[in-house]
């Protein structure tokens, strides 16, 4: 059965990331890139500022909504996770060093929609009686398509979000813990299942207070610790420096040369790696961030839209880069395992036995810090960056879930929804690693088409809304 459902899910995400992702990627960038003159050039020191300016680990508790650090410490707990480690190895390993370049494109248009995404959630959110605010790409979806339609996509959305982020999305999460705690210290995967559940259920069925105190003071530990580590690789690694960007630069345009075979279905391998995995990565496009930006307490839309570009730019241009570095100054230089006269020697592309996306970060930093501390290290990052995520996903997820379902109900919908979810977060940590990737990918792919044709839908408002920032 769970070949199947693998055989199924790999030729959905076969069509969509090589073909439609791309197109709808690039493309919502591109137009809103030209649309605000390149925003996330124009305004990228004005978001710095902003990002940098309120920075707070413990900001001030609303069970209604978040200070705008909060948001983008919910959002990048969403976007920082096994993506930038797993994630990345895999794009490498199946597209080559390129594959890297084609995720820094992705991401460079990327931080033009999540500006887009961020700024509508904000206009178009709404306040229930309580107090409550509900935002996020089906509000704006609404707003886009009036009638049945509008219904239509919002609703498959909300389906799509909630099994992405809330179900399958915990799942690839767990998995990486599990996998990697086990392979780390010796404890066995399901062990770390139960107590991950634990902890996380004490959170889940917390206000939105809970939840952003929690990424708050995670991210940015989490990110200083796997920069710290991977920083001191790159210093011991620094005479490879040089030709690791050279090798990213060259495989983007010549990947047959690494991964073997023809031209045309080597580009499309690299570049279709780098939208899918950066996808999964960044999310910009994905539609998952706009409901921690919703959330923000701020003045004008126009504000968190740049603060949520920088979420994009730590995300990709940071934290996977770094990792990208390490994995390619360490494995595919001239000394590494995966250079290309060890990869191409038979005249085929074939990875040494031994090495896989789930364990290609270990052997990289297991180079430098010894095999034992390199798996440790990553597993203890990989813990970090997939149990914000999980946090951050399940916000998401339970926003949808209550559009769908909590209407008359919206505290049984919650209660209902976390335990579902507890389970998803348990069963990841003992279901095979390719199939859950499998799935996630699909739903991840399936919510970007709703979301990208209300974002072209919404380009007057996004327009207009950048037009008048400094009102």
């Amino acid at each position: 059965m769970e070949q199947v459902i693998f055989n199924i899910a790999a030729t959905v995400n076969k069509y969509l990331s090589d073909y439609i992702l791309i197109f709808l990627l690039i493309g919502v960038g591109l137009f809103y890139s030209i649309k605000t003159g390149f925003v996330q050039v124009r305004c990228f020191g004005e978001g710095m500022k902003k990002t940098f300016g309120n920075i707070s680990l413990n900001g001030k508790k609303d069970k209604h909504a978040m200070s705008s650090f909060q948001a983008l410490a919910t959002a990048i707990a969403a976007q920082v996770g096994t993506g930038n480690i797993v994630g990345a190895s895999g794009a490498i390993l199946t597209g080559g060093p390129g594959a890297i370049f084609w995720m820094w494109v992705i991401a460079f248009f990327g931080m033009a929609t999540i500006y887009a995404e961020a700024t509508v959630a904000i206009k178009t959110r709404e306040v229930d009686a309580d107090g409550d605010i509900h935002g996020g790409p089906v509000y704006y979806i609404r707003h886009a398509f009036k009638g049945g339609f509008g219904r239509f996509l919002a609703g498959f959305f909300a389906v799509a979000a909630t099994l992405a982020l809330g179900f399958m999305g915990s799942m690839v999460q767990s998995n990486s813990i599990g996998s990697n705690m086990e392979s780390a210290f010796g404890i066995p995967a399901w062990v770390i299942g139960i107590i991950l559940v634990i902890i996380c259920a004490i959170i889940f069925l917390g206000g939105v207070d809970r939840l952003a105190s929690a990424t708050e003071k995670i991210v940015p530990v989490m990110a200083s610790i796997f920069i710290i580590g991977a920083i001191v690789v790159l210093i011991v690694r620094i005479k490879y420096i040089p030709a690791t960007f050279g090798m990213i630069f060259k495989y983007a345009f010549q990947p047959q040369a690494m991964i073997g075979g023809a031209f045309g279905y080597a580009i499309k391998t690299a570049i279709s790696q780098g939208a899918k995995r950066g996808l999964f990565s960044n999310e910009a496009g994905m539609g998952s961030t706009p409901h921690a930006h919703a959330l923000a307490q701020v003045d004008n839309p126009h504000d968190q839209g740049v603060v949520a570009m920088i979420g994009v730019f730590i995300d990709t241009f940071v934290v996977l880069t770094l990792n990208a570095l390490v994995i390619i100054s360490t494995l595919y230089t001239a000394d590494g395992p995966l250079n290309e006269s060890v990869v191409m020697a038979s005249g085929e592309y074939v990875i040494p036995e031994g090495i896989s996306k789930a364990n290609l970060a270990q052997t990289a930093f297991g180079t430098v810090f010894g095999v034992k501390f390199g798996a440790i290290f990553v597993a203890v990052c990989l813990l970090f960056f997939a149990f914000s995520t999980i946090l951050g996903w399940n916000l998401f997820g339970r926003i949808n879930a209550n559009y769908l379902f909590g209407k008359k109900n919206p505290k049984a919908c919650k209660i209902v929804y976390s335990i579902i979810a507890l389970v998803f977060v348990f069963l990841g940590t003992i279901a095979q690693n390719d199939t859950v990737w499998e799935l996630t990918d699909m739903f991840n792919n399936l919510m970007v088409i709703p979301n990208a044709l209300a974002l072209f839908a919404l380009g007057a408002t996004v327009v207009s809304i950048f037009k008048n920032r400094d009102k």
